[in-house]
């Protein structure tokens, strides 16, 4: 047989000469939408008719989750009709059921605000311009990168190194996000801070990840948060500005450097003196408020049980707390941490004392 009950094929000659099958599917041009609008509205028909006919065995209740997957699969336009022929299945449904008036009323309001709530799931659904399940996969997909462009990559012996994100509210999006790159005995951190918080800046997250992400490592260092604010400049968003901070250690010397961009000062670990201390020099503007503008940086040398540390404003601010205290207390249980061995970042976000009320980052770099 030459093709599958919805397929046909054809010949087609190539260039040099060889022939090649080709099977084109005889339902392509089929409006599937159409046809789940018949299919659906005869199911709602059915159902009526069943309902009206025997109401003790064909409850009515059926018609809810032809509603929802009506909500979820059809685009507003068929939507309505769907809903048209379930709101004439009510009416025929209701003097003849075997409910009383105030259940069979009970009855209606609730198909009504189901109804109304299919109508926002095919809004949402329209603006995106997906139907299903199919942007909720998407946003997934998308999400799931960013949590895999922060993890950061084994790291050579002598060497170790640790990232932690949690969102406002157990969210699953995150205005903060960390991008690591490692190449050769060269490693590139960058963690930003997006505008807003949670899912309201999850979306702004999802593209400066994947932008940045491309950005690091592909230029030099000392011009990454110039590349990104240039970036950030030309979206225009109305609410589009990042903090960042941005670290290039080289891994065989110890030898590193650190641009900051409106972000909260880093903090560097001595092992000789036992204690953190904050890069506070070096800082340039926000990324995405003032174009064509340089970032300085400043460095040092991380010896044998030095440490660097960056993290996000969730870590070190909360409500009617002085911020001086908030970076007192993340220093302290970060010199706990890295005295124990800890995992730095994972404790000093876990202990912040905005806990759910704000994202939340940091990245612990440590030579052994």
């Amino acid at each position: 047989m030459a093709g599958g009950a919805g397929w046909s094929g054809s010949d087609r000659t190539e260039p040099d000469g060889s022939r090649r099958r080709v099977f084109t599917n005889r339902f392509a041009g089929v409006d599937q939408g159409r046809w789940l609008v018949v299919v659906l509205v005869v199911a709602v028909v059915l159902l009526g008719v069943g309902a009206v006919v025997r109401p003790d065995l064909v409850p009515i209740s059926l018609l809810f989750p032809l509603l929802v997957v009506a909500g979820l699969v059809l685009e507003p336009r068929r939507l309505a009709v769907v809903l048209s022929a379930a709101a004439v299945v009510v009416i025929a449904w209701g003097p003849g059921s075997l409910l009383s008036p105030q259940r069979v009323a009970g009855v209606v309001v609730a198909v009504v605000l189901v109804m109304w709530q299919t109508v926002l799931i095919a809004r949402s659904r329209a603006q995106i311009g997906t139907r299903g399940l199919g942007g909720d996969r998407m946003f997934a997909e998308l999400r799931d990168r960013i949590v895999q462009g922060g993890q950061v990559p084994a790291m050579p012996a002598g060497w170790s190194a640790t990232s932690c994100i949690l969102s406002a509210h157990g969210d699953r999006f995150s205005g903060d996000f960390v991008i690591a790159h490692l190449a050769g005995d060269r490693l590139e951190v960058a963690l930003v801070d997006v505008s807003g918080k949670g899912t309201g800046a999850g979306t702004r997250s999802l593209l400066l990840s994947g932008a940045l992400g491309g950005l690091l490592g592909a230029v030099p260092p000392a011009d990454f948060l110039r590349a990104a604010n240039d970036y950030l400049v030309r979206q225009g968003w109305a609410e589009g500005f990042a903090t960042a901070v941005h670290l290039d250690v080289d891994l065989r010397t110890g030898q590193y450097t650190v641009g900051n961009a409106g972000h909260p000062a880093p903090a560097v670990f001595t092992s000789g003196r036992a204690r953190w201390t904050l890069l506070e020099g070096g800082r340039g503007p926000l990324l995405g408020v003032v174009p064509d503008v340089d970032f300085p940086r400043q460095g040092g040398r991380l010896e044998r049980g030095d440490a660097l540390l960056v993290y996000s404003d969730g870590v070190i601010e909360a409500r009617d707390r002085d911020l001086g205290d908030g970076i007192d207390r993340m220093l302290g249980v970060a010199s706990l941490s890295v005295l124990q061995g800890g995992d730095v970042a994972r404790d000093v976000c876990a202990s912040a004392r905005s806990g759910e009320d704000d994202d939340r980052a940091a990245l612990a770099v440590r030579r052994r």
